[in-house]
């Protein structure tokens, strides 16, 4: 393996919780293949050393990991050892990661600390009772059954080639791991509900090893200016407040308004300090529109996979996670579909920074959910998923499934996706939810299709009547039906343009630049021009791997002048003008 000149992603993973006091372990790890899953049977956890390295937290399959191998692998060891800084005696030791594809299992010193389930969200472990003075050991075996039809693996390949719209596949460690030091009793979870209307938020607070009234003091700032403070007593280690704030700043598109939050539990001398942040914002659903802040915002949105060349699901730099909005941004979307994959938390953060649109959707392909037992599987993730992300103001609605096929030969099970689309609304009441995107409906605030015709005219005449009030262009409509929701096109576009390359897109491919712009024009116009639709997502922000109908490369080059797109995109939207037209 290569030298690694720096600590690989090290900024703090966790910007909507944060502690001054913290240790990345990023970097070099020792591994293991376990094709066998004979791992435990061997007791690797217990093993001096493991045989390969690899850098964290990049997957095996990719190249910045050190070890590039794209095959299967059923299972995978990671072994490192930390020593404790001395200031952190007498504090609980919490370990993190940020996220582990698929089923992980880890131990310290030898000694099993817990498992979690799910490839997409983070879980942390008190390790204090098992470290001993001096030198440490972390190991962790993840399991990774991709192509058992038992897990959520979203765009990842089952077979052993990427084909089609599936890639590369992640294995293990994709996200930061890092320790924190906390006093005995410390803030959980912080929960935020923005009342923009009353210039209000309201805050959940959980906390563990609380006495009985420990004070809370939660103080808000603008700029670094004060705007609104309380403080209280916690009851059975919880607490709500709601702070009315003396100034009101809204967060929008292209602007990233954020308030500052610093949380103080007091319990007898110790103290636990956080901060984190919030927006002000308010996203309705009015007639066929979406408001935002009680004005109809027609949602331009862009097919962002979340996927690069030389990390797959990891961003090589927390710079390029930001770089990605940027170009989004500079090409005239105000937002994107997250598409079949829980972005990690440093994206939304420069999303909520930058005043970014986003759609917050799981990886649901691979699961079967012909069967009752999906729920078993998707639900404790997806609950992870909202509770992780409830308080980004980028996040403007949930979307848990994808086109959900049919799986060889069995129909979805409707009652999986309606108990889904429930406990989503059940969990978050402020947003918006989609059950499934493009097919096929079964409950679900805004009703949304897929539609990849290619020829301009063809395209008109799909959402011609739907223009004139009539009914909506539906390619499924033998499976689900309308029900007066707003409606989003939310895939479009997918035009194939790659000169002097293989790979695949939509339709024929345009034989020069002009005639690309001017298809990707009268699609874009089609749908803006149409006052009953509220909002498009195209497909696609950047190519990825053989799938070459990306509007950058996959390298983010970007293939046309981004100002002939961004003119196209800024266009007025006629739900817009509608709302206009009424005052």
């Amino acid at each position: 393996m290569s030298y690694i000149p720096h600590l690989p992603r090290p900024e703090y993973p966790r910007p909507q919780l944060v502690r001054e006091r913290w240790m990345n372990l990023n970097g070099e790890w020792q591994f293991e293949f376990d094709h066998g899953q004979s791992g435990r049977e061997r007791e690797l956890y217990k093993a001096d050393s493991l045989s390969q390295r690899i850098v964290v937290p990049f997957c095996p399959e990719s190249k910045l990991s050190g070890i590039g191998y794209k095959d299967f692998m059923n299972a995978v060891w990671y072994r490192r050892t930390f020593d404790l800084p001395k200031d952190w005696q007498g504090q609980v030791i919490k370990l993190h990661f940020g996220a582990v594809d698929y089923k992980a299992e880890v131990w310290i010193n030898g000694v099993s600390v817990g498992t979690h389930r799910g490839g997409y969200t983070p879980f942390s472990f008190d390790i204090t009772m098992q470290l001993l003075p001096g030198t440490n050991v972390i190991t962790l075996a993840a399991e990774d059954a991709t192509r058992s039809g038992l897990q959520p693996r979203g765009k990842q390949s089952g077979s052993y080639y990427s084909k089609g719209c599936d890639y590369t596949r992640t294995t293990g460690i994709w996200q930061t791991v890092w320790l924190e030091a906390v006093p005995k009793a410390h803030i959980t979870q912080v929960k935020m509900t923005p009342d923009a209307v009353n210039g209000a938020v309201a805050f959940q607070v959980h906390s563990i090893g609380a006495s009985q009234g420990a004070r809370l003091t939660i103080d808000t700032s603008y700029a670094g200016a004060p705007t609104g403070s309380a403080e209280l007593l916690l009851n059975g280690g919880n607490g709500e407040t709601t702070i009315v704030l003396s100034e009101k700043h809204l967060w929008g598109v292209g602007q990233g308004n954020l308030y500052d939050v610093k949380l103080t539990l007091s319990d007898g001398e110790a103290q636990d300090t956080v901060t984190s942040y919030f927006g002000l914002r308010t996203v309705a659903l009015e007639g066929m529109a979406i408001l935002l802040n009680g004005e109809p915002v027609f949602q331009r949105l862009v097919l962002d996979q979340g996927f690069y060349p030389e990390g797959v699901y990891t961003a090589p730099t927390d710079e390029d996670l930001k770089r990605d909005i940027e170009i989004s941004m500079g090409l005239g979307f105000n937002g994107a579909r997250l598409h079949e994959k829980i972005f990690e938390p440093r994206f939304l953060y420069w999303a909520d920074r930058m005043g970014y649109l986003v759609w917050g959707e799981h990886a649901n392909w691979g699961l079967n959910l012909s069967r009752a037992h999906a729920l078993e599987v998707f639900i404790p993730e997806w609950m992870e998923a909202i509770e992780r992300d409830y308080n980004h103001p980028s996040i403007v609605g949930w979307c848990p499934f994808n086109e959900t096929w049919d799986c060889n030969g069995s129909v979805q099970n409707n009652e999986v996706l309606r108990i889904i689309y429930r406990l989503t609304k059940s969990l978050d009441t402020s947003r918006p939810v989609i059950d499934t995107s493009g097919n096929y409906h079964v409950e679900t605030d805004i009703y949304d299709i897929h539609d990849y015709e290619q020829d301009p005219e063809a395209f008109a005449s799909h959402h011609e009547a739907f223009k004139n009030d009539g009914q909506p262009y539906d390619n499924h409509s033998h499976r689900q039906a309308y029900g007066g929701q707003p409606y989003f096109v939310s895939e479009y576009g997918g035009i194939w343009w790659s000169p002097g390359s293989d790979g695949w897109g939509y339709g024929e491919r345009p034989k020069t630049e002009e005639e690309f712009l001017e298809r990707y024009e009268r699609l874009t116009r089609t749908l803006l021009d149409n006052p009953n639709i509220c909002a498009f997502c195209y497909t696609q922000l950047y190519d990825v791997e053989q799938e070459v109908n990306g509007l950058y490369s996959y390298e983010r080059q970007a293939k046309f002048d981004p100002e002939l797109i961004r003119r196209v995109n800024q266009m007025p939207a006629a739900i817009e003008k509608k709302d206009l037209e009424k005052q």
